[in-house]
């Protein structure tokens, strides 16, 4: 029992009329004020008196709050908080995540639900976002009669962003209708995405997010990719075999170039003197000569059912590389002065590859096998295949941070 709640004319009156000894005295006129009998007796602020247990309930309820705001702090630094560690990122495209690899243990992580049909993905500047297109568009091969499938769903459509730290979606942004592909400008607050269904490619605000222009583009655009200048964006058109060039800031048409076959998907050179176009059905490289935005030459790529997907370039500029998609294969090329050359071709990489990325390190190579639900380890000295790594899914795309 607290000091003072015994019987007898001990118990002290409290100011809910309760008899314990806790909480704050009721004092009687000129009761120890030294003032003379009969005087007004105004009361003084007197301390509070804690019994133990309440003393202990003030310190933990203390102790909480300040915890709380401390996980208040914590949690806005998490959300642009850089990983150390290098990751690969894949999109599954059937399976609606994001499958995270460690480039250290070449083993599955996590997997971070994004929505539906993820397929281009990049990671923002700094390296503390990725950015994942979805669509609600239901998928469709080649061939397929488009009238039997389920219908759109729109609202499915958007960029998703992705905290790195902590490995959740934190939100969808708008991206056009049937977004696809895209890049991200320098200063990591914009997109240019390309939207197939509509032929548009589309200027996205990530902070506001919203789309703030749209652009006719050619046929069924895919590739996106922003030149290192950062003053125009390519955008490969797959149904009319040509590029479409915009300026950066006010999508205007800067020119339209010619390539071969279903062009897939546009990559620069460092210093941004040359792209390069996967021409799917062509089965080879369009070179473009990217400072007076031509078209400079072909690169065939050699093999059976070669069909040019994905590129990717190593960390010092000197090494391009292109999966083959059905012909299993990831075509090593040299970037000399006199011209560009296919140094190796390495063979049987997996299922159709598509979607590759290199290492920071350029010791590693890494494809997304879509129908075989894996992705291929290859060692880029050597061209070994070191292990396929089992995802489930509809692998689709790769970034590497």
């Amino acid at each position: 029992m607290p000091p003072g709640a015994g019987t007898g004319g001990n118990r002290r009156r409290t100011s809910r009329g309760s008899a314990t000894g806790s909480t704050r005295e009721l004092r009687r006129p000129n009761q120890l004020s030294g003032e003379p009998p009969g005087s007004p007796g105004l009361a003084k602020p007197l301390p509070l008196y804690y019994s133990l247990p309440m003393r202990t309930l003030v310190f933990i309820a203390a102790f909480l709050f300040a915890l709380a705001g401390c996980s208040k702090k914590a949690g806005k630094t998490e959300e642009r908080v850089q990983v150390n560690e290098e990751r690969v990122y894949i999109s599954d495209e059937d399976g609606g995540k994001v499958i995270v690899i460690s480039t250290s243990s070449d083993s599955v992580i996590a997997g971070i639900p994004v929505g539906k049909r993820p397929r281009g993905l990049r990671v923002s500047p700094d390296g503390t976002r990725l950015f994942v297109a979805l669509s609600g568009l239901p998928k469709a091969g080649p061939g397929v009669n488009e009238s039997q499938l389920p219908p759109a769903d729109p609202s499915a459509d958007g960029i998703g962003i992705v905290d790195l730290s902590s490995l959740k979606l934190l939100r969808v942004i708008p991206g056009g209708k049937d977004p696809e592909l895209f890049d991200i400008t320098s200063d990591g607050k914009r997109l240019w995405v390309s939207n197939e269904d509509s032929s548009e490619a589309s200027l996205v605000d990530i902070e506001a997010g919203q789309v703030v222009r749209r652009v006719p583009v050619g046929k069924e655009p895919e590739g996106v990719g922003i030149h290192p200048g950062g003053k125009v964006v390519y955008v490969t058109n797959e149904g009319d075999n040509s590029v479409s060039v915009l300026d950066i800031e006010s999508g205007a048409p800067v020119a339209q170039i010619a390539t071969g076959g279903r062009p897939r998907s546009v990559l620069f050179t460092g210093d941004g003197l040359r792209a390069f176009i996967a021409c799917e059905t062509t089965h080879a490289l369009t070179i473009i000569d990217a400072r007076t935005h031509t078209r400079s030459g072909e690169l065939e790529l050699p093999g059976e059912l070669v069909r040019p997907m994905g590129l990717a370039i190593s960390p010092d500029g000197r090494t391009l590389y292109a999966t083959g998609g059905r012909g299993k294969t990831v075509h090593v090329i040299a970037l000399e002065d006199a011209g560009p050359r296919v140094k190796t071709t390495i063979a049987e990489v997996g299922v159709r590859p598509w979607g590759i990325g290199v290492t920071r390190k350029g010791d590693k190579l890494y494809t997304a096998n879509g129908p075989a639900g894996d992705v291929s380890v290859i060692d880029a000295a050597t061209g070994a295949i070191s292990h396929h790594i089992a995802v489930g899914g509809s692998p689709w795309g790769i970034a590497i941070r």
